[in-house]
């Protein structure tokens, strides 16, 4: 594993998303990949995808 790759990640939830505590997701960047989490139970374990499958599923999810 690299140095690149032990470093922790750096956690956002989408402008879109309110404090009011409801149901979120929180994503975090890295080379090559998007992780993606429940906001409410972070420990849980992440969904990490490729950056080419992230494209997709946002092409998708947008209707484009």
């Amino acid at each position: 594993m690299s140095t690149a790759e032990s470093a922790p990640l750096t956690w956002f939830k989408s402008s879109y998303s309110g404090n009011e505590g409801g149901e979120c997701l929180e994503a975090a960047v890295t080379p090559g990949a998007i992780h993606v989490r429940d906001s409410k139970v972070p420990a849980r374990a992440e969904l990490t995808v490729s950056a080419t499958e992230w494209a997709a599923f946002v092409r998708f999810a947008v209707g484009r």
